[in-house]
C-alpha cells in the first residue's frame, strides 16, 4: 500500500482533553478577568455568564440548575455522590472504567444498599432493571468503552428514587432527555473541547428538594457541600464557587459554547458528531480487519468511537507509535483499563475532513505493523 500524502490539518484526536475547536486562537478569549478575584464584579459576572449560556445552549428546564464545581467530572460525580445517597437503596449499572468507580464508591466507600448491574466491554446491562424506588447511577455514555444508553426509556416517570447520569462525553453531542435526569454532570473538557479540572452539575428541582430533606450519616469535606443548615447553598449555582476556579478555563469554556451557538446550538453539534461517526462507519465497512468495540449499533458511541483489530496487543501499540511519529494521530490508544484496540474521538470540535486524511493512514500502518 502506497504511503498516503495528505495529513490531518488538527492530528489531535484524544478523548479527554479533547481537541480545540475548529479556528481556536487563545489570543481570542476575554482575559478580562486574570489577575481579578473570581469572587469579584468582573469574576462572578464571567461564572455567571458560563452558567447561564449552559442553560441556553442545552435548552434546560428553567427550574434546572447549573454549578461549576472543582476536579472535572470526577469531582461533580463524588459530590452528588457523598451529598446525596443513602437515602433509599441505589441501582448501580456499570459497562466500563468509570461506571466501575462508581460502583466502588457506592459498594465499598459509601457501603449504600444496593444492586449491581455489570456487561463486558462492548455490551450494557439490562437497563431496564432499573428500580423506580431506588436511585439510579449510570454512564450515558462509557468514554472507555464506546458504547452508550440508546435513550432513556427505562427511567420511569413516576420514579421515586433520583437518576444520576454521569454524561460528560455525551452533553452536546448527544439527545439528553431532561426531565427524566435528576442529576447530570460534565466537564468541559470533553465534546466542548475545553480546559480540565472544572465540573459542570446541573440539577434537577426533585435533586434540591433532595438536598434539603436529607443529610448523609458520614462526614461531608467543604468541597463536596451542596446544603447548609437544610439549604441549597445557591452561591453555587450563582457564580460563587466553592473554591477558587481557573479564570482562563472559564473564558476558554465561554468561548467554546459561543462556537457550538455558531454552528446552530447543542443540535448543531450533535449532527457533526453524528457526521464524523459516520466516516469512521463507512471506513470500517469497507476493511474487515476493524470493527467497533460496540456489539450493537444502537448502543455505537459518536464520540468516544472504540474499535477493535485483528492484532495482537503488541501490534496495536506500534501501530499508535507509528502514527504518532507521523504526525497524523496522536492519543488514539484505548484506555488503559479497557481491551487492547484504538479510540478515536469524535466529537464536534474535530472535523470530519481530518477523519477523511488520518484513516488512510490507519490503513497504512496496520498494514506495516502486520506484515512486519
Amino acid at each position: 500500500m502506497t504511503k498516503p500524502e495528505v495529513k490531518p490539518a488538527n492530528p489531535n484526536f484524544s478523548s479527554g482533553p479533547c481537541a480545540k475547536r475548529p479556528g481556536y486562537d487563545a489570543g481570542q478569549l476575554d482575559l478580562s478577568t486574570l489577575g481579578r478575584s473570581h469572587r469579584s464584579a468582573v469574576g462572578k459576572a464571567a461564572l455567571q455568564q458560563a452558567i447561564e449560556q449552559t442553560k441556553k445552549v442545552l435548552q434546560l428546564p428553567d427550574d434546572y440548575r447549573v454549578g461549576i464545581v472543582p476536579a472535572s467530572d470526577t469531582g461533580a460525580m463524588e459530590m452528588v455522590m457523598w451529598s446525596m445517597l443513602g437515602e433509599r437503596p441505589v441501582d448501580v449499572f456499570a459497562w466500563e472504567s468509570f461506571g466501575k468507580e462508581w460502583l466502588t464508591d457506592v459498594t465499598k466507600q459509601l457501603k449504600i444498599e444496593s444492586n449491581t448491574y455489570t456487561a463486558d466491554y462492548g455490551q450494557l446491562p439490562d437497563m431496564s432493571q432499573a428500580n423506580p424506588a431506588n436511585d439510579v447511577i449510570f454512564t450515558w455514555n462509557g468514554t472507555t468503552s464506546g458504547v452508550c444508553v440508546p435513550n432513556a426509556d427505562f427511567i420511569s416517570d413516576e420514579r421515586e428514587g433520583l437518576t444520576i447520569c454521569d454524561a460528560t462525553s455525551a452533553v452536546f453531542a448527544m439527545e439528553m432527555p431532561w426531565e427524566k435526569l435528576d442529576v447530570i454532570t460534565f466537564s468541559w473538557q470533553k465534546v466542548l473541547g475545553g480546559e480540565g479540572a472544572h465540573g459542570v452539575l446541573i440539577l434537577s428541582p426533585k435533586a434540591v428538594a433532595r438536598l434539603e430533606s436529607y443529610t448523609p450519616s458520614w462526614p461531608l469535606p467543604k468541597i463536596f457541600r451542596l446544603a447548609k443548615g437544610g439549604k441549597l447553598i445557591e452561591g453555587i449555582f450563582q457564580g460563587a464557587t466553592i473554591n477558587t476556579p481557573s479564570m482562563l478555563c472559564v473564558a476558554d469554556a465561554i468561548d467554546a459554547m459561543t462556537w457550538v451557538e455558531s454552528i446552530g446550538g447543542a443540535a448543531g453539534s450533535i449532527a457533526k458528531s453524528q457526521q464524523n461517526l459516520a466516516v469512521i462507519e463507512q471506513f470500517v465497512a469497507d476493511n474487515a480487519w476493524i470493527d467497533f468495540l460496540a456489539e450493537s449499533k444502537e448502543t455505537r458511541s459518536n464520540t468516544s468511537v472504540c474499535l477493535k483489530l485483528d492484532a495482537t496487543a503488541e501490534q496495536v501499540k506500534a501501530l499508535i507509535k507509528l502514527l504518532a511519529d507521523e504526525g497524523v494521530a496522536f492519543d488514539i490508544g484505548a484506555y488503559r483499563d479497557a481491551p487492547a484496540g484504538l479510540r478515536i474521538w469524535c466529537g464536534a470540535t474535530v472535523e470530519a475532513s481530518d477523519l477523511e486524511a488520518m484513516l488512510p493512514w490507519l490503513a497504512w500502518g496496520y498494514q506495516q505493523v502486520t506484515a512486519a
